[in-house]
């Protein structure tokens, strides 16, 4: 396994976090018997706004596993992790965060699940609410169903940074996303069987939190932004639903200026002009937006296709021998 962490404020909790995944680095077997080892560990440097470059320094000094990635910027956690995950060499790829709430020991339930259910992207299913505090919490849970709904994410309300993804679907994604997409969204493409596994959040301690409202909403908008077209297609429908009801509307007030219901002089042309004018100008517009949602998919690199190897031949089918 190659373990990704962006670095934004890291100072106070990467080095406990290291200390913890060390012990993984020698081979183990989880509970149900599959053998594993954290091969690596990548510190993802994101230019946050403490000493984090010092501490990842002196973590790849001391530890033989940890490898340090450099960005020549911030970039964001999505960039961070996409550019870690290309980094990583390993058959299976797990993301976390450098707050602590993940324990490293839950990675062997991760991979665990994946065995079982022969998937290549397990997400953690949080068994108690996550230290963020209620309004955050159901502000996150509300943005996931939403965006579940109405743009028709698959599993967003399951959506989590800490992951488990064979190591294969990691990078080709990494390859393929384009600047600003949301990550879970380009895993959604091309991904096959994705699933939970049950997993208990820690507290994240005295660290402040490194999301503020800007930029929790900014985060929620890129991941409607770019999980899809459907919102750009409800223009069509709205332009079809109104140039119907112009027709209609138009076909009435022409009756009542013939029959001479309408008293006001221009009022009947006006109106059927309007009508169908708004109508046919709001189907235009969805016509637009369907192609300016095909090069937004092309823009955010959204395969047709990826080619992989078969999945009983590769760390999916290293299932563990029964003993006698």
């Amino acid at each position: 396994m190659s373990v990704v962490i962006p670095v934004y404020q890291g100072e106070q909790t990467l080095d406990a976090l290291i200390a913890e995944l060390e012990p993984y680095t020698s081979p183990g077997v989880t509970p149900d018997g599959n053998p594993f080892v954290v091969a690596e560990a990548l510190l993802v440097y994101d230019y946050g706004p403490d000493r984090s470059d010092t501490v990842i320094r002196e973590l790849t000094r001391r530890y033989p596993f940890v490898r340090s990635i450099w960005l020549s910027r911030n970039f964001g956690q999505h960039a961070a992790t996409l550019a870690g995950m290309a980094s990583a060499g390993s058959d299976w790829v797990v993301t976390m965060d450098e707050d602590g709430q993940h324990d490293p020991a839950a990675v062997a339930g991760l991979l665990d699940t994946a065995m079982r259910e022969h998937a290549s992207l397990v997400y953690a299913k949080p068994t108690n609410p996550a230290p963020h505090g209620p309004v955050r919490n159901a502000a996150s849970k509300l943005s996931k169903r939403m965006l579940e709904r109405f743009t028709g994410a698959k599993g967003a309300s399951d959506f989590q940074s800490y992951r488990l993804i064979l190591g294969n679907v990691a990078r080709s994604v990494a390859a393929y996303a384009g600047s600003g997409v949301y990550l879970d969204v380009a895993l959604g493409w091309v991904a096959g069987r994705i699933v939970t596994s049950p997993v208990e959040l820690r507290s994240e301690g005295d660290r402040q939190s490194g999301y503020s409202g800007r930029r929790l909403i900014s985060h929620f908008l890129r991941m409607v932004l770019t999980s899809g077209t459907r919102g750009l297609r409800l223009i069509t429908f709205l332009g079809i639903a109104v140039a119907v009801m112009g027709v209609l509307f138009a076909i009435i007030i022409i009756i009542q200026r013939l029959t001479g219901d309408i008293a006001i002089e221009g009022w009947a042309s006006t109106m059927v002009v309007l009508l169908l004018g708004i109508g046919a100008l709001l189907f235009s517009l969805g016509i637009v937006a369907e192609y300016i949602g095909i090069n937004v998919n092309m823009a955010m690199g959204r395969p047709p296709y990826l080619i992989t190897s078969d999945p009983d031949a590769g760390p999916l089918g290293r299932r563990p021998t029964s003993r006698l």
